[in-house]
Order: C-alpha cells, then structure tokens, then sequence
C-alpha cells in the first residue's frame, strides 16, 4: 500500500489529502480535527501529510481555496448571454443550490466551518460576494422599471442569506435542490412584485 502511494504524482496524492481534509473538518470542525486523524482518513503518514501542507491552518485554507473554485464554477452557467436574465438567475439558484447538495462536505467546510474562523472569512467572502454581485445584477436586468433608488445589491444580500439558509436545509436531505429553487426563485419575484405594488396608489 505505502510503495503504491509512492508513485502517486504529486497533484493527484494532494487532491487526496484535501478529499480527507475537507471528509474529516466538516465532521469533527476545525478546532477538533488534528492533522492525525486527518493522515489517517488519507492513508498517508503525519510527516508526509506535513511535507505538503506545513500546518493545519495551511491544510485548512488549500481545501477553502479548492472548494471555492468548484462553487464558483457552479455558478458559471448562469452567465450564458443567450439566457434571459429570470433564467439566468434560474441557473444560478440550481448551480448553488445543487453545488451543495452534490458536495454537502464542502458546503461544511466552505461556509459553515470556514465562515466562523477570522482567519479563514476572507477567503469565503470573496466566494460570497461574487455571488451577490451576480445576483444583484440579474435582478436589476429582470425588473422592468426599476423605482428610482431600488437597492438591488441589498435585495441580493438578503436572497443569499436566505438562499444559505436554505441551502443548510439541502445539505441536511431536508429538500431537494429544484424544490428550494423554486423556493428562492418565488421569493426574489414576489420581493420585487411586493415592493412595487407597496408604491402604487
């Protein structure tokens, strides 16, 4: 078994590592894991797991940079141009939404785990933000006269944080992933139908 691993190329024994990092963090949580049970889950040996990545926090950081590539690349179909914007933001809801629920340990890790660690919130933010922006504009291209000083980018905030909240109940099995889109999708529309019909006469 050890001489097999030897052979392994360098990239593919680290994606290992980090499958076992982000197995083993999103399990235990930061604070409980320790780069042993870590080298346990990946079949490897502490010093070895060492020589990649020199501490836990280094580990921890190569699997939030990881995971946070494959969300951003869920989320890459929706800026097709040759979709209206509502399907635009169709696509989005289902690439977040069924990026958590086909990686439910990496929602874990990238969000839940990560989000609470000072060190590590930067690194999650910028996942976050590019998913607000996103949003924000599909909003703004879907609403047809827009009132004067409609706040899309706060609008988006609050779908996200409503879109994470929903997409805990994902990860849990709790809702499947067209059933809370449609949820989320329903109540971007019927904010902004809301909002206007509040200013009509």
């Amino acid at each position: 078994m050890a001489g097999g691993t030897k052979r392994l190329p360098r990239a593919v024994r680290e994606q290992q590592m980090l499958d076992a990092a982000v197995d083993v963090f999103s399990d235990k949580g930061f604070h409980e894991t320790s780069m042993d049970s870590i080298a346990k889950q990946a079949a490897i040996s502490k010093p070895m797991l060492y020589l990649y990545y020199g501490s836990k926090d280094e580990l921890f950081a190569a699997c939030i940079a990881r995971e946070g590539v494959k969300f951003v690349e869920a989320l890459t179909p929706a800026a097709d141009p040759s979709l209206t914007p509502r399907e635009q933001l169709r696509s989005a809801l289902l690439g977040f939404l069924g990026f958590v629920g086909e990686h439910r340990k990496s929602w874990m890790v990238l969000y839940r785990q990560a989000i609470g660690q000072t060190a590590f919130a930067s690194q999650v933010q910028s996942s976050r933000d590019r998913l607000i922006e996103l949003t924000a504009g599909l909003l703004e291209m879907s609403t047809k006269d827009p009132e004067p000083g409609q706040n899309f980018a706060l609008m988006a905030v609050a779908l996200v944080g409503a879109g994470e909240a929903v997409a805990d109940r994902v990860a849990g099995g709790e809702i499947e992933v067209d059933d809370a889109a449609d949820l989320l999708e329903n109540l971007a529309w019927r904010g902004l139908a809301g909002k206007k019909s509040a200013s009509t006469p």
